[in-house]
């Protein structure tokens, strides 16, 4: 087990387990994950400016998937955040054919996590250079017809989840946590039952005892996520009594940014994401998901860790130091 980690794979770390990232095609996890005879000569470039700095991500095809899954048993895919898979005359969106192409390079047996657009769960849209309601927030119709049931069509066996993520909401913007556990009721009232859903709420004021009483009537699972402006693993999993709530026993365990890191600030110090950055990751992020992952089977439920690379600069290495946790708390 030690040599697998060690050569990153994780695929085999426990039956109740399942290691993998968010996003996948980091050309600094050549030598890794991907191998550099087979992906080294197919790396394409783009600029994205965060923070005001312009940087130039480099990325392998999608095909690089099929390698991925050697290592990985789940893949979170979040480009679906930023787009619904059917526009207003029911065709294909682009984020609908880049769906298409993943799909077309996995096997029935690997796992794929699905963002939920923020068309249909955030409160409030970047437009305009500012944040602006968004007139589409917890519309059923939009999610069942232009998301949901394309994505069920699309990816088969391979669908594990829906990550349903609420924005993080400013003291003096924010509702009252009634009326938003209203407005999610209403919502989960209207959509398919479905026990992959999952719901991340970045507001520490809104996880409620009423806010846990409605994921557990729909039997929705609380995405634990270590985030920037979020409490420590270990206390959100006290907020909701140390229970998992998601009807088909599975629990989604995010490592998205050290604690107190803005996103920019965590981008620019992981980028390019190829190695660990000294003194980011925060220091007892491992060993508090893998406590989480240790009562989740003790609960008999599947624990489902996704990792992100801005959570300490390598996504895989970070998996290492996860892996090296739960080995050492399951002989405890």
């Amino acid at each position: 087990m030690a040599s697998d980690i060690e050569n990153f794979f994780f695929r085999d770390l426990h039956p109740r387990v399942s290691i993998g990232t968010a996003s996948d095609r980091y050309a600094g996890w050549l030598g890794q994950i991907y191998s550099p005879e087979r992906f080294g000569g197919k790396i394409s470039k783009r600029s994205k400016t965060v923070g005001g700095q312009t940087v130039t991500e480099e990325l392998l095809p999608v095909e690089s998937v099929q390698e991925y899954f050697e290592h990985f048993s789940i893949l979170e895919l979040d480009f679906t955040f930023y787009g619904l898979l059917l526009d207003d005359h029911s065709n294909p969106t682009p984020t609908h054919r880049v769906l298409e192409t993943y799909r077309r390079n996995l096997k029935d047996a690997d796992r794929i996590v699905l963002k939920v657009p923020q068309t249909v769960f955030a409160q409030k849209l970047w437009r305009g250079g500012k944040f602006a309601e968004n007139p589409g927030y917890l519309n059923a119709e939009i999610f069942i017809q232009k998301f949901y049931a394309p994505a069920l069509k699309l990816l088969g066996p391979t669908l594990q989840g829906f990550i349903f993520e609420q924005e993080y909401q400013a003291k003096k913007e924010r509702p009252s946590p009634d009326l938003f556990v209203s407005a999610l009721d209403r919502f989960f009232e209207h959509i398919p039952k479905d026990d992959r859903y999952h719901v991340e709420v970045r507001t520490e004021g809104l996880l409620t005892k009423t806010y846990f009483e409605v994921l557990e009537k729909h039997g929705i699972g609380h995405v634990l996520s270590h985030w920037t402006w979020l409490p420590p693993l270990r206390k959100q999993f006290s907020k909701g009594s140390g229970r998992f709530l998601n009807a088909g026993k599975q629990v989604v365990i995010r490592l998205m940014t050290p604690i107190g890191m803005r996103y920019e600030e965590a981008y620019l110090k992981a980028f390019p994401f190829d190695k660990m950055v000294e003194g980011m990751m925060s220091p007892r992020m491992p060993e508090e998901t893998a406590e989480v992952m240790s009562e989740a089977i003790k609960q008999d439920v599947k624990a489902n860790v996704i990792i992100n690379n801005r959570a300490g600069g390598n996504a895989p290495l970070i998996a290492q130091k996860v892996a090296e946790k739960f080995i050492q708390s399951s002989k405890q």
